[in-house]
């Protein structure tokens, strides 16, 4: 390809992406779906603005793939993974082998050889980890049981990919008859020696991950030069992607064990941070560059199918996970979330069907059927992900109370202060109140938490805080004061009806984020609402203000003056938050009134009591932090 034609198919690329992406985010169909619907929309089988001289592009991109895989072994610290092993082994492992299983039975069933179907079936096995789990955190549901387990199950299919690439050249020794399949210096060795290839090339990455990257890591961040660092991490995946390529194994393969082998180093995070927003950009054009290669003229002369593969994949997917969350004990609702959200097949899918096609293990119509039936499935995910919200789980028992599959503890106490969530934020009330005298009962929906927490000796109960009868056995009718340490601003909202509804007398502390969830909480009626940052912020400034020569009596002063105009006007704020124009100019005179009265008082103090406070015992008292 010319070098004005390379820039003309770039430039197209970049300007697909720039429209369809916001476009797609808009309407809540993730960042993926919206680089294939632009890959879909340039391509030679729509509006064809590209063509086969894509495919430059094509082999270009597909290295933000091998980046993707060093930045996902960058993430799988050993402690991480020890402690998800059950969930991991357990949930993740029994998905892939039964589905691959399943698959690949009915490929057999369909005729095709036992290679092409063990490769398809593999596949077909892993799900989206880009659209579940930022799905996931969009709503919220990371925290949730079919969350987690969610998680569980995609971080096994990443960790599975790297074997899944490294059995596909085997398949191809015994390829699909008539397939051409590139050469390999490996490819003529027995498969002994084959497999002693794969194991040495394995253990010189190790080698070289501990003894040879970490120091020169180490050499690179002392002349701190920020881009010779981005450099260096370019230098490590292209050179561990050569030498892969050169033994004849998968570049993916060997980037991935160089990033588990760097989880633990100290730059690892420098790492990720340089290498992120290349990886972004070069995966982004891969999925583009996978929509445009989808053929939609084989879809329309097999749309029957195409659309009952899909859905027959699906179905398979969605019983399998069933199953294995009915195993698993995973409440009715949060199994719904759990087999609905992984029942697609995933990007993995076409980055081992482009494997596949190198290798020539499976035929091309097998290969265009399969990526169709992966982009079809991933465009259908988040429609399920809407199901689930507004039609399934308002069907079932609440099933937005995520732990309730966990029977709620009986509160062995009664106390005239309540806590709910003994996170970091509720834990630190709790004892600051024990150690003036003042006991408090504890609740928490986490029933990992619970469990640490007792082993540490808290007395915790477990229980979801928002059910008027578990709040009734906790003692909140006899309680004088509750105090919500929820993270969650959908959580705190339930609890205040609940509180206000069926508890009045209780005088209520809610916990909010920031001010726009202190205005939701406004709205309940609740008139004790603490920001969680708001505190910390202020006794910044004051630390601040000290070291530029303020009195402490002055500078603390000045902070307890700026919390209280910030209530004041948070409270005036929040009627007019839904008119962005009358909030804005409320938001600008308010800030200017705080300016001008915290100036006034700033030079009406009184010195001499200024002096007073900066005494040695009190500067160490009210001055900075330590």
């Amino acid at each position: 390809m010319a070098a004005s034609d390379f820039l003309a198919q770039s430039t197209v690329f970049l300007a697909a992406a720039v429209v369809c992406v916001p476009l797609a985010k808009r309407l809540g169909l993730g960042s993926v779906l919206g680089y294939l619907i632009a890959g879909m929309l340039i391509g030679p089988f729509v509006i064809g603005f590209i063509g086969e001289e894509g495919e430059d592009i094509m082999h270009f991109a597909e290295f933000g793939v091998v980046i993707m895989l060093f930045l996902i072994g960058l993430e799988l610290e050993p402690g991480k993974l020890w402690r998800l092993r059950k969930r991991i082994l357990g949930v993740g492992m029994s998905q892939v082998f039964a589905t691959a299983a399943i698959i690949m039975a009915i490929c057999l069933a369909l005729g095709l050889v036992w290679q092409t179907s063990l490769a398809v079936a593999l596949a077909l096995s892993l799900s989206s980890t880009a659209i579940v789990l930022q799905t996931l955190a969009e709503k919220d549901l990371m925290t949730s049981e079919g969350g987690r387990n969610s998680f569980s199950v995609l971080l096994f299919q990443d960790i599975a990919v790297i074997p899944i690439l490294a059995i596909l050249p085997l398949l191809a020794i015994s390829s699909v008859a008539g397939s051409e399949t590139s050469k390999t210096p490996i490819e003529d060795l027995p498969m002994g020696l084959q497999t002693l290839a794969v194991l040495g090339a394995v253990v010189v990455i190790i080698l070289a991950g501990r003894f040879l990257v970490v120091p020169l890591l180490r050499v690179i961040a002392r002349s701190r030069v920020r881009e010779l660092f981005t450099a260096t991490a370019l230098l490590i995946v292209v050179s561990i992607a050569y030498l892969m390529q050169l033994v004849g194994l998968s570049a993916a393969l060997g980037t991935f064990l160089a990033g588990v082998i760097l989880a633990n180093s100290e730059y690892r995070h420098e790492l990720e941070s340089d290498l992120e927003p290349i990886k972004g950009l070069l995966l982004g054009l891969f999925f583009i560059a996978v929509g445009a290669s989808i053929d939609f003229r084989l879809i329309a002369e097999n749309p029957l199918l195409i659309v009952s593969l899909t859905v027959l994949l699906m179905v398979i997917k969605f019983t399998v996970l069933f199953v294995i969350g009915r195993v698993f004990k995973l409440q009715l609702g949060q199994n719904f979330l759990f087999s609905l959200g992984l029942a697609q097949a995933g990007e993995f899918g076409f980055v081992i069907f482009s494997f596949i096609t190198q290798l020539g293990i499976a035929e091309s119509r097998v290969i265009s059927i399969g990526m169709a039936i992966v982009a079809l499935s991933m465009t259908i995910t988040p429609f399920l992900f809407i199901l689930n919200e507004k039609v399934i789980q308002p069907r079932l028992c609440d099933g937005s109370n995520r732990d309730e599959e966990i029977e709620a503890d009986n509160v062995e106490e009664s106390n005239q202060v309540i806590i709910a969530g003994f996170g970091h934020f509720g834990s630190t009330v709790g004892r600051f109140l024990r150690a003036n005298g003042v006991e408090a009962t504890f609740l928490d929906n986490d029933p990992d938490r619970v469990n640490f927490l007792r082993k540490m000796g808290f007395k915790v109960y477990f229980g979801d805080a928002t059910r008027p009868d578990f709040l009734l056995s906790a003692g909140a009718d006899k309680a004088k004061v509750f105090v919500s340490a929820l993270d969650s601003p959908e959580k705190n909202e339930r609890l205040a009806e609940s509180l206000t509804k069926f508890f009045p007398h209780l005088e209520i502390m809610m916990r909010a984020s920031n001010r726009y969830d202190a205005y939701e909480l406004f709205d309940k009626g609740l008139t004790n609402v603490y920001r969680e940052s708001l505190d910390t912020s202020v006794k910044v400034g004051v630390d601040v203000l000290r070291r530029f020569g303020a009195g402490a009596y002055t500078a603390t002063r000045a902070g307890q003056k700026f919390l209280k105009y910030d209530e004041e006007a948070v409270r005036e704020l929040a009627a007019h938050r839904h008119d962005e124009k009358e909030y804005i100019s409320r938001a600008r005179e308010t800030i200017a009134l705080q300016e001008r009265l915290i100036e006034r008082d700033m030079t009406d103090r009184a010195d001499t009591v200024d002096h007073a406070w900066d005494s040695e015992p009190l500067v160490r008292g009210f001055g900075a932090s330590d």
